[in-house]
């Protein structure tokens, strides 16, 4: 079982924000444990895709598929570190995330704006943990 965790002795989660960030995750017992490593914008064959936009749903669907692979889905997921190469590309983050990984039960998530990804370019990469 997962909960989130939402502490009185914290700031409440701005509403626009409830069904893609808790302040952290709680999980009881898992049978099942996995640490993704970060996606990028890569798809199966070899390509980066162009744009922030495009390589941010590449690297949503290549969690997605590996969650898959372990027959878990989005509901499974416990928490999510962005890596962005541009603070702009912030408000399109969000509104990605809000359109495909709304899932009404947020994972805990962290933002990182960084210099730069293991190639130039690299606009985002997605870690992610799962547990069932």
């Amino acid at each position: 079982m997962i909960s989130q965790l939402s502490p009185d002795a914290l700031r409440a989660v701005p509403e626009q924000y409830q069904g893609i960030y808790a302040h952290g995750t709680h999980i009881f017992a898992p049978q099942n444990l996995v640490f993704l490593s970060g996606q990028i914008g890569v798809a199966a064959d070899g390509v980066t895709c162009a744009g922030f936009e495009r390589q941010c749903h590449q690297a949503m669907d290549n969690v997605e598929a590996l969650l898959a692979d372990t027959d878990m889905g989005l509901p499974d997921v416990l928490r999510v570190i962005y890596y962005v190469t541009d603070v702009a590309n912030l408000p399109i983050l969000s509104e990605i995330r809000q359109a495909r990984w709304n899932q009404g039960q947020a994972p805990a998530v962290t933002t990182l704006v960084v210099a730069a990804l293991a190639a130039p370019d690299l606009l985002v990469e997605i870690e992610v943990t799962a547990a069932r």
